[in-house]
């Protein structure tokens, strides 16, 4: 595993990243920005298929923004890097299946970023809070994706008292997956990995697009462009030896051989 406040281990077609920040996990612009290059190393690997994201330690996922770095001059409207806070909720065309291992407090834009991940899980003593409006700020993150997710009036209260809630909370109001055993958290998320990473890349390519492609599309206009081909990873999907392979493994009955081609 690579060393430095962002920790890296491949094993196949799966990234673990790990971040790994004396303290608490907080990001500063510089981790930030190494998160930022690493994802997008991550998504333009032709050999990688699915990443982990996780915290070092057993208390912290992430708590969001270091503001010990703020007080020494990190500018909070900074340069963060690809990717934006923490390297990934921005990241343009990642179109790759990312996990979210929350080890333990996930707060501001800790939790932000865990919700990043395509797939949530949680250990039993994670927790989650918004607790910028304790010190006079938003989550903006937050502020645009909750209402999306989870009911208005949760995510309003969520964002408006800052208070804390449990992954049992997280997990009712579907935030969260999984809620797993500490012990057996890194091991649940491998296990998912590993059935992503023999999954059809292009396929998964295509689902994420749609999905964001869709998001504040009216149905039948979101369906025109798949069917016209108009976003380009169904346009390479529909034109893939993979997509040949499906159906001639179904044919066949056997399991199909993915190449991501």
């Amino acid at each position: 595993m690579s060393d430095g406040p962002v920790k890296t281990r491949r094993d196949g077609a799966i990234l673990e990243v790990v971040l790994d920040r004396p303290g608490a996990n907080a990001i500063d612009l510089q981790t930030s920005r190494v998160m930022g290059e690493v994802f997008r190393g991550f998504r333009d690997d032709p050999e990688l298929r699915v990443a982990i994201l996780t915290g070092g330690g057993g208390k912290f996922f992430c708590p969001g923004w270091d503001l010990k770095a703020a007080a020494d001059g990190d500018a909070v409207d900074g340069d963060y890097g690809v990717g934006g806070f923490g390297g990934l909720q921005e990241l343009r065309d990642m179109n790759k299946p990312v996990i979210s291992a929350v080890n333990g407090i996930a707060c501001g834009g800790g939790l932000e970023l865990a919700i990043s991940g395509d797939i949530v899980l949680a250990a039993e003593h994670a927790s989650f809070a918004l607790p910028e409006i304790r010190s006079g700020t938003v989550a903006d993150a937050a502020s645009v994706k909750l209402p999306k997710r989870i009911p208005y009036h949760i995510a309003m209260e969520l964002l408006l008292t800052g208070r804390w809630f449990d992954a049992g909370e997280a997990h009712r109001w579907g935030l969260v997956n999984e809620i797993v055993p500490a012990d057996r958290l890194m091991a649940r998320a491998r296990e998912l990995a590993a059935l992503l990473a023999s999954g059809p890349p292009l396929v998964y390519a295509a689902i994420k697009e749609i999905v964001r492609d869709a998001e504040d599309s009216k149905f039948q206009d979101a369906m025109n462009r798949i069917t016209g081909r108009q976003l380009r990873s169904v346009d390479v999907l529909y034109g893939s030896e993979d997509q040949m392979e499906g159906a001639r493994a179904f044919a066949e009955k056997r399991d199909p051989v993915w190449k991501g081609r």
